[in-house]
């Protein structure tokens, strides 16, 4: 029996350094999981180890960190099963990332009525924590005001965004894991952003409005996020 939990703590390093791997790198893992389609069991379990960092970032980034572990362990359940279906007609590393994004869009669409985070349940989480007051230079609030704006982003330009802008993965890769065409992906990007910047200006506004002690039309310009 494959052991996640040791997998996930030799590669979850690798992942959070944030490297993405190069194309000889990816050959040789397609290379391991055409091996253990025909039944090497040693190939699969580096096969596991080589992609499960890109597996649980993704996850951890379209759901949460939370339950990446799970869908991160129900993703290799079901790669098991095709891994034998497996042809190479994309690398295995593009297949396992869009199994990974199946199996949470399988677990939206069976969790509707789970509650997403509120802002104030974000913030609560992290004064839970014992991190420090900053992040990379961005204080708390930033952050639970960057993750509460991605949350509320339509789940494809979402996915679209995280891919591409986050994950670093490029345009026709983030096509083939979504299953649909590089100018779709691009679109989709570019309506994120915007979403993201005007979401940004009117939480901008609010603050502006709540620290002066005046309404939004006397708050001056907005303050955008990103870019």
């Amino acid at each position: 029996m494959l052991d996640f939990t040791t997998v996930r703590r030799r590669s979850l390093q690798s992942a959070r350094d944030g490297g993405r791997a190069d194309e000889k790198a990816d050959t040789a893992v397609t290379d391991l999981a055409l091996r253990a389609a025909g039944g090497d069991r040693k190939a699969l379990n580096d096969f596991i180890e080589a992609t499960h960092g890109d597996v649980w970032r993704l996850l951890a980034h379209l759901a949460d960190a939370d339950r990446a572990d799970d869908l991160t362990q129900e993703t290799y359940l079901r790669a098991l099963s095709g891994l034998p279906r497996f042809a190479a007609r994309s690398s295995a590393r593009t297949w396992i990332l869009a199994l990974a994004r199946h199996t949470w869009v399988d677990s939206v669409r069976h969790d509707m009525a789970r509650p997403r985070k509120s802002t104030e349940q974000w913030e609560d989480a992290t004064e839970l924590t014992t991190s420090p007051d900053t992040t990379g230079g961005q204080t708390w609030a930033e952050l639970v005001d960057a993750r509460a704006m991605l949350d509320d982003l339509a789940p494809d330009r979402r996915e679209a965004l995280i891919l591409t802008q986050i994950l670093g993965h490029t345009y026709a890769e983030a096509a083939d894991i979504c299953g649909v065409r590089v100018g779709t992906i691009r679109s989709r990007v570019a309506r994120a952003r915007a979403d993201l910047l005007e979401a940004s200006g009117r939480g901008s506004l609010q603050k502006n409005s709540d620290r002066n002690g005046t309404n939004d039309t006397d708050a001056g310009p907005p303050l955008h996020w990103g870019s």
